[in-house]
């Protein structure tokens, strides 16, 4: 059994974190830049295109991550394309977000009352002009906390990518359980770090939530 400290547990669990980050940080910012691409395609388009976007969404929220996660690893590779972990994950989860904020965007234009597109449509201002004037400015205030609040789920769907061999945080836990039989103390520090990185989002869209509760008041 390798001697560890409890100070050599949390600096290798420390080093896996920035893993963690990482692939968050992509996932959410890829998933926001796609998510972005699909809302306006399911505003702008016709019956057939907006039923499209619906069933990516659907397929998407009513499927496991653990599966997504999967299909990304081992389907692509049926192709001949080799796909490593990192990518595989990268993928799965812009995906697996894009939908979600889809949805969760979608919400918050469709809750802006329909007078306002009719007052923006009667000043002769077109599609765009009237999302980028009128609505999405509305929007964007509605969206903001339950957008920063899904990052915390984001940021705890990263170690289901621990199954496909990408070594973030809970892998690194695992790994490092198995080198030292402490398996209380190290996921223990997982759960920590895991707490440490997720609360203050999630204090943070809270706060968001109840000053745009306060405004709309």
């Amino acid at each position: 059994m390798a001697d560890f400290s409890l100070w050599d547990i949390l600096r290798n669990l420390l080093l896996a974190l920035r893993w963690t980050v990482v692939l968050s940080l992509i996932a959410f910012i890829g998933g926001g830049i796609v998510g972005a691409l699909l809302l306006f395609l399911r505003l702008r388009s016709g019956k057939a295109i907006g039923r499209a976007v619906g069933l990516y969404v659907q397929l998407f929220q009513g499927t496991p991550l653990l599966m997504q996660l999967f299909l990304a690893y081992f389907g692509i590779a049926l192709f001949g394309v080799d796909v490593s972990a990192w990518t595989a994950a990268s993928v799965a989860l812009t995906l697996y977000t894009s939908a979600f904020l889809t949805e969760i965007w979608r919400g918050c234009v469709t809750s802006i009352p329909k007078g306002q597109w009719e007052a923006s449509g009667s000043l002769a201002l077109s599609f765009g002009e009237q999302l980028r004037h009128v609505i999405l400015p509305q929007a964007v205030k509605i969206a903001i906390a339950p957008t920063v609040g899904f990052l915390v789920q984001v940021i705890k769907g990263t170690a289901l990518a621990s199954v496909i061999g990408f070594v973030e945080l809970t892998k690194a836990g695992s790994m490092i359980s198995n080198a030292t039989f402490k398996p209380f103390v190290v996921f223990s520090c997982v759960a920590l770090l895991y707490f440490v990185l997720c609360f203050p989002v999630s204090l943070y869209a809270k706060n968001l939530e109840r000053k745009s509760h306060g405004r709309r008041a």
